[in-house]
Parts: C-alpha cells; sequence; structure tokens
C-alpha cells in the first residue's frame, strides 16, 4: 500500500511474512501509515500461509521517528487527537492479537510510538546503534498509548526512566539489559543473518504451539482495546495544549535550521 509519501508493503515466503514500512521523515507514522500497518498485520495474522512474521523499516537509519509532527499540528479538537492517536493503540492492538510470533528488525533510533512497536514485537533484533527515547512529556504530552506495551516488556521502572526524562537517549545497551532487545549486533548485516535464522527456525515450528505460546506471552492484556482507547484520548486532549503547540513548533524550527 504506497501513498504520497511513505508505503507500508509486505511479502510472503516460505512461511515467514515480512512487513515493512517508510516515510521519508525517517521512517515517521502518519495515520495513513498506521492504518496500513494494522491491517497488513491483522491480514497476515490470519493468512494460513504464514508461519512467523519479521516487522522491519526501510533504510539503514532510524528504524522509526514515532509520531507525525505535521499531523499532530494539524489536529484541531479532541476527537480528531483521539482519532488519531488510536492509530497507534490499533498497531499495538494488532501485534498483540496477532496468532504469529512477530519478529523485530531494528537497525536504528526509535522515538515515541516507534518504541512502542518494538515493544509490541515478541522478539525484537538490533544493531548497536538502535538508541530509544519516549519524548512525549516534552512536548507536554506523554507516552500514553504506547506505555502499557512498554511497561509489559520492560516493567514499570524502565517505563519511568523513559518517560520522565524524555530529552535522553537510552542505548541499545541499556535496551538489551532492560529486556526490550533480545539480541543486538554491530552491524545490519549481523541483525539480518539472525533475523533470517530466527524466522527460519520458526517457521518450521508448531503453528499451534507458537499460537499458544504468544497467547501465555500477552496474558493479562486482553482489557488493552478499552485501555489503549482510554489512553488515546487522554493523549487526544492533551495535543491542543498551548504547551504542545508551542514546543513541536521549537522544535520543528531548530530541525530547519
Amino acid at each position: 500500500m504506497r501513498h504520497t509519501e511513505g508505503y507500508v508493503n509486505h511479502e510472503i515466503d516460505h512461511g515467514i511474512a515480512t512487513i515493512e514500512f517508510f516515510h521519508p521523515a525517517s521512517n515517521s507514522l502518519p495515520a495513513a501509515i498506521l492504518n496500513d500497518l494494522a491491517k497488513t498485520i491483522n491480514d497476515i495474522g490470519i493468512d494460513n500461509r504464514v508461519k512467523v512474521i519479521i516487522l522491519r523499516s526501510a533504510g539503514d537509519k532510524a528504524f522509526c521517528a514515532g509520531a507525525s509532527f505535521d499531523e499532530l499540528m494539524a489536529i484541531t479538537n479532541e476527537a480528531e487527537g483521539k482519532k488519531f492517536f488510536s492509530g497507534f493503540a490499533n498497531v499495538i492492538n494488532a501485534m498483540r492479537k496477532c496468532h504469529k510470533l512477530i519478529i523485530g528488525r531494528v537497525q536504528g533510533k526509535a522515538v515515541g510510538g516507534g518504541v512502542g512497536l518494538i515493544a509490541a514485537t515478541d522478539y525484537a533484533i538490533a544493531t548497536t546503534e538502535s538508541s530509544v527515547k519516549l519524548s512525549e512529556l516534552a512536548i507536554g504530552i506523554g507516552p500514553f498509548v504506547v506505555g502499557p506495551a512498554v511497561e509489559r516488556k520492560i516493567g514499570v521502572s524502565g517505563l519511568s526512566q523513559l518517560a520522565i526524562d524524555a530529552t535522553e537517549w537510552r542505548s541499545a545497551e541499556w535496551c538489551k539489559r532492560h529486556g526490550l532487545y533480545a539480541e543486538m549486533y554491530n552491524t545490519i548485516l549481523g541483525v539480518d543473518d539472525a533475523v533470517h535464522t530466527l524466522a527460519e527456525k520458526l517457521a518450521h515450528s508448531s503453528p499451534l504451539a507458537m499460537a499458544q505460546l504468544k497467547k501465555t506471552f500477552w496474558q493479562g492484556t486482553e482489557n488493552w482495546d478499552t485501555l489503549l482507547s482510554e489512553r488515546a484520548a487522554i493523549s487526544g486532549q492533551l495535543v491542543l495544549s498551548d504547551f504542545t503547540r508551542n514546543a513541536i513548533n521549537s522544535f520543528k524550527a531548530k530541525s530547519a535550521k
């Protein structure tokens, strides 16, 4: 699925589905990309040809820059705000409810919603350049929608460190130590080899056993359809504040220099 800017593509090969997303602004996530990601994951999740899923972004730089600032600035009321942030909720819930195990291929930095995507994978493999940041508080919001996924993966302490010190990058080593990354390699080639090796193993494993295993991994998240929707409403309200508008404009002005 292609758009004026960016795309979500997928291919299936010998039981392995690879989903790739791209946006020219450091693989950021506007609403159209989020909607396509959720739909693609839902569709592949019920495709009997697929045994395992690889989630990746395009390029060799940033994995994901998170929410689109342009779309955040275009929000004019709480309903629009909730709808935008529900895009992140829908992707996380699609990953949560998917019967297939999802391997995350992380080749670079991730911010905000991108960290949520990584946390919602079942097994993430990253380069040593793949530092992360939950920058939401710095612009007057907070990682409300992705927070449950991040907390599930790295605990309340890890989430609070990321959420409170919102301008600080946490290294890939930090991420591996806290459980966000399962494996870490010095090069993209090393990551790709590890992703391919694991995907091949899982493609020859029992689909029923993997589905049941995933169900146990996500036990206790059955209320997330409601929870993440409520969290999207919080973010949708906060994004309308003068603080957030000024912070985003300031950030965009600095980036343009």
